[in-house]
């Protein structure tokens, strides 16, 4: 049996592709074999950047496989270590993932784009959550989706479950770039050689402190960071690379980063 993910290594950067023809529906194998592939990328020092997109032209991913609903399978299902997906629930992952949409992202689908921390989009891609129609919740979606554009259009798109296109989702600041197909996963590895080649002590200390400081006052954010609170920006401020960093624009050079 095919294996549903491909995966790419290229130096410090990870591709993953979700390829179940013919929509990249995912099961409860599927999420459970995308959750390890994500925590594997986590926890390898020599990793530093995902790239995840879909197999094919037409579908990015259509979410819950509907097929394997019917054979018995539930939404409380345990879908693995990273939730449904491998991502939006995966903990402590402080890398940036790219997600390179390269067609419908429906459903879960459009919820797995979502947990990537930029998104770029082909040109034919769209997006819709269609479980308000199935007199169901997309749950992460709704937990999500107001926190990335305006509420007003987050709660048209939660409550009609109508699409929307590339173009309006690059509009509303939902997707970072939209581009023709066949410069897609192009453009996702040029975007993931820039962010390879930069500091991944601060990247992990970004994503940390937005994650820990998203809920609290902006007061108790700064105190947060001036008790060293947050792991990962202790880490930082303590290591090799803070003083590369230093020392590298003193001696007007590129640094090197080690991550430690």
């Amino acid at each position: 049996m095919n294996s549903p993910l491909r995966t790419r290594r290229e130096g410090a950067i990870l591709e993953v592709t979700l390829d179940r023809p013919k929509a990249n529906a995912i099961d409860v194998a599927t999420s459970r074999q995308m959750g390890d592939v994500f925590a594997e990328f986590r926890d390898d020092p020599d990793l530093r950047v995902a790239i995840v997109t879909g197999g094919g032209e037409k579908f990015f991913c259509a979410g819950w496989d509907l097929k394997a609903a019917a054979g018995g399978e539930s939404v409380e299902s345990d879908y693995g270590v990273g939730g449904f997906g491998g991502l939006q629930e995966l903990p402590g992952l402080n890398k940036p993932v790219i997600a390179a949409v390269n067609g419908i992202a429906c459903g879960g689908g459009f919820e797995l784009a979502l947990s990537a921390d930029m998104i770029l989009a082909a040109q034919e891609a769209s997006f819709a959550l269609p479980e308000i129609r199935a007199g169901t919740l997309a749950d992460a979606a709704t937990i999500k989706l107001p926190r990335r554009m305006p509420y007003h259009v987050a709660m048209d798109l939660l409550l009609t479950g109508r699409w929307m296109d590339a173009e309006e989702a690059h509009r509303w600041g939902l997707v970072n770039e939209v581009l023709p197909a066949d410069g897609l996963l192009d453009r996702a590895w040029e975007v993931a050689r820039l962010l390879a080649s930069g500091p991944p002590l601060v990247f992990a200390a970004i994503k940390e402190t937005i994650r820990m400081t998203w809920t609290v006052s902006e007061q108790e954010a700064f105190d947060m960071l001036h008790q060293s609170r947050i792991p990962t920006v202790r880490t930082l401020y303590d290591s090799e690379d803070q003083l590369e960093g230093a020392r590298a624009f003193a001696e007007k050079r590129d640094p090197v980063w080690k991550g430690r």
